[in-house]
């Protein structure tokens, strides 16, 4: 029976590529053939799904204090994480971010940097941003901006927000108050109008510009082109023509809910699988109920929280994912001791 592994990542415990590894080692104990392809929505763990690091620098965080940051350049391609450069985890999370201050111009500053070591492709990820600012921050630290236009820029997004949208959406998972929300809203307003001034692009009219807190449609203004981030990480890695060969796929996420079904990792294997009529295995830390039971004859779901509790599943990941794993394919190959 051939596998493929299309894990995402278990935000805070485990790496896509760990997740894959744990459910790797279940298919060797039961003799089953895998074929690891860590997965991405564009969001953090982009870098690695794409070759991992191979380039540092330093360029200013999300709250102006330098950091060093990660990014790649191979073959005239470089693939950035704004995470990496602007993520709230830099700011010292919801607590300590000032969401009115914190701007992505370390983003930009990685962008110059690429083009200045002559990138022809710069794919750009977004997501865990600390950032409210329209992207400006960014698009402020590039030494030309119109050079962004003889390059090709996708901006690989997990969210498809429009603009003008982000800062009700988002800024207050980056600790922005009421209050502080209204006033990011009209301060994207604001530059929405001077994009349209500047370089006649509308961006209150682009699904996904309100990514990373705006940072997608200040890019698309400068000509990037906005995509969705599982789609462009499937098509890197031939995901189609891997399941084409599959008998099972094993997918799986931190947690489960609705937003894993649009334009996430989970909801885009799973989209896939059925095109193809490839069995579906489940591993979540945890899931909503009702997206559970939506997904009843889709897929084997198992929930790590479930199955080996709350405790075990956060201290023991990697272990909790191979045998959640190995009792799921072992089902599935018709192999002794099933249950």
């Amino acid at each position: 029976m051939r596998v493929v592994i299309a894990m995402d990542k278990f935000r805070g415990t485990v790496t896509a590529t760990e997740a894959c590894h744990a459910v790797a080692n279940a298919c060797w104990e039961l003799g089953l053939d895998a074929d690891e392809a860590p997965m991405s929505d564009g969001g953090e763990g982009l870098l690695e799904v794409l070759g991992g690091a191979n380039r540092t620098a330093i360029v200013t965080g999300p709250l102006g204090v330098p950091v060093e940051a990660a990014w790649r350049l191979d073959q005239r391609i470089a693939v950035i994480e704004m995470a990496t450069a602007s993520g709230l985890e830099l700011a010292g999370g919801v607590d300590s971010n000032d969401p009115m201050q914190a701007t992505t111009r370390g983003t930009g500053e990685l962008i110059d940097r690429a083009l200045e070591h002559g990138a022809r492709t710069v794919i750009v990820g977004l997501g865990g941003s600390a950032t409210t600012d329209g992207g400006l921050g960014a698009i402020e630290a590039l030494r030309s901006p119109a050079r962004l236009r003889s390059v090709d820029v996708q901006v690989a997004c997990d969210v498809r927000t429009h603009f003008v949208d982000a800062a009700a959406v988002f800024a207050p998972q980056k600790g922005a108050s009421p209050a502080q929300v209204a006033l990011l809203t009209a301060r994207l307003e604001s530059i929405a109008g001077r994009y349209l001034d500047m370089y006649g692009v509308d961006v209150t009219t682009l699904e996904r510009a309100g990514a990373a807190g705006g940072l997608g449609g200040g890019l698309a203004a400068l000509g990037a082109t906005l995509v969705g981030g599982f789609d462009l990480v499937a098509e890197h890695v031939e995901l189609d023509a891997r399941l084409a060969d599959a008998d099972v796929v094993v997918t799986g996420e931190g947690f489960l809910d609705m937003q894993s079904l649009d334009g996430k990792v989970v909801g885009g294997v799973l989209d896939a699988a059925a095109d193809l009529g490839v069995a579906v295995v489940l591993i979540v830390g945890d899931a909503d109920a009702n997206v559970r039971e939506r997904l009843a004859g889709r897929a084997a779901v198992v929930t790590l929280v479930e199955r080996d509790g709350e405790h075990l599943a956060m201290a023991e990941p990697r272990g909790c994912i191979e045998r959640a794993a190995t009792e799921a394919l072992r089902a599935f190959a018709g192999a002794p001791g099933s249950r």
